[in-house]
């Protein structure tokens, strides 16, 4: 059974997590990254989140991650593999389905690494939004308490649509 889904307060321990967690990553794969960034509901001030830090770091090539899962399993990132997500390289600190920190590789300004960028700031920028995730989160956790993956499936349509909107937004400029 999954660990039950609990959205805690925003804390700014989240970010200082962060900034410890980029210097470990930084002395690690310095030559290769590009960019590491704070993702997710703990990188938006103000919005409650599952305590999981997500860092999303930016390479120019994902073939060149391999060479580090070593290095980062010895700091505690053990590497996840999921053929459904080809374009992204994957590491897991803490327990299964009980990660404290969640490590994304994508090549830097892919989609994929775009879509969580514009996600993150758009939620930054528009605080009405945020409470709107916030809440929905909220609602989500009761009803899917003991089912991460139906928690994750649930907020989907809701990030599609911010993302879209980010995307508009910028077109509109």
């Amino acid at each position: 059974m999954d660990k039950q889904v609990v959205i805690e307060k925003y804390t700014s321990n989240w970010a200082s997590s962060f900034q410890k967690e980029k210097k470990l990553l930084k002395d690690i794969m310095s030559d290769t990254v590009i960019s590491i960034e704070h993702i997710g509901s703990t990188s938006v001030k103000g919005l409650g989140a599952k305590p999981i830090l997500d860092i999303i770091v930016g390479v120019c090539n994902l073939e060149e991650v391999d060479c580090f899962i070593e290095p980062l399993n010895n700091i505690g990132y053990e590497h996840v593999f999921h053929k459904e997500f080809p374009n992204r390289r994957f590491f897991r600190k803490g327990v299964w389905r009980a990660g404290t920190h969640h490590l994304h590789i994508y090549k830097y300004e892919s989609e994929e690494w775009n879509s969580n960028i514009l996600f993150r700031d758009y939620l930054r920028k528009h605080p009405d939004v945020r409470d709107q995730y916030n809440q929905l989160k909220i609602e989500l956790a009761r009803k899917y308490s003991f089912d991460r993956v139906g928690y994750t499936e649930a907020k989907a349509p809701f990030i599609t649509d911010v993302i879209q909107k980010a995307k508009d937004e910028i077109k509109c400029r």
